[in-house]
């Protein structure tokens, strides 16, 4: 299969298939990009065209299937301690000036957890006598089973600071040098959960400290990045902070927040 076994028509129906599914705006600039993540899938559900998939991924009887879909048209591109100045922030103005009986951050688009276990490896070395606990969430279960399977390549701990990289990053299984694994103490406080943004978000996931919810907002309109962050903030104690991605901004989103610096805000007391 090739792009031109795609029509025009069936790609305009997964683009506001997944729109509604996951809020994502896709390019039309993408249609390369769905039949090369897509086309799998055809052949191994051996269909014959994408119509035919669109079909059994839209029927509502095929609940995997969708999932299936969402994980592959969703880009998940992370690294350990990503966007340096948001984690020294998080150091230096925010925990260190942290008077709370316990500190929790949500990492809300966490992809295959690398942020989730950084910002657990600060809180380790910044709270050492303070109860803490990181949440991470993403909408495609697959990145999430590697989040919670904590074994990455071993060229991608670069971002991680030496003295992290000695307490928390273990050998590999069976002491594969090409991996490294996030050490339990680490692991024991950081949770993982499917969230899909664009949805009402369950109070049971509690409140927090610090949200982040970095580079998953570039790929949203206006009106979804609006549904988004007011989703969130209900999960967002007061004086909490609120941290977007470089390359983002909630100018125009929502006026519940205070911008401290760029692409950091803060709630009111």
């Amino acid at each position: 299969m090739d792009q031109a076994s795609i029509t025009d028509q069936e790609f305009a129906l997964f683009q506001r298939l997944i729109y509604r599914l996951a809020g994502i705006n896709l390019a039309d600039s993408k249609k390369i990009l769905l039949v090369g993540r897509l086309q799998r899938r055809l052949r191994e559900r051996q269909l014959g065209s994408f119509g035919d998939y669109y079909r059994l991924v839209s029927s509502g009887q095929h609940p995997d299937e969708q999932q299936t879909m969402v994980d592959l048209l969703t880009t998940n591109e992370t690294y350990f301690f990503r966007e340096a100045r948001h984690f020294d922030f998080l150091r230096d103005e925010i925990l260190a000036s942290q008077q709370r009986r316990s500190f929790r951050v949500w990492s809300a688009a966490s992809s295959s957890g690398e942020e989730a276990y950084s910002v657990a490896m600060l809180l380790a070395e910044a709270l050492p006598n303070t109860p803490w606990e990181v949440f991470g969430s993403d909408i495609s279960t697959q990145v999430l089973a590697r989040a919670r399977n904590a074994c990455y390549p071993v060229n991608r701990n670069e971002g991680i600071p030496e003295a992290c990289r000695r307490k928390y990053c273990l050998p590999g299984e069976g002491g594969d040098e090409a991996t490294f694994r996030i050490a339990p103490r680490i692991r024991q406080q950081v949770r993982f959960a499917q969230v899909n943004l664009t949805l009402p978000i369950s109070p049971a996931v509690g409140s927090f400290d610090v949200i982040l919810v970095r580079n998953v907002m570039i790929y949203f309109d206006t009106a979804t990045k609006r549904k988004v962050v007011a989703n969130l903030l209900p999960r967002l104690l007061p004086g909490g902070h609120f941290i977007v991605g470089h390359s983002e901004s909630l100018h125009g989103i929502t006026d519940q927040l205070s911008a401290i610096r760029p692409t950091i805000y803060r709630k009111p007391e």
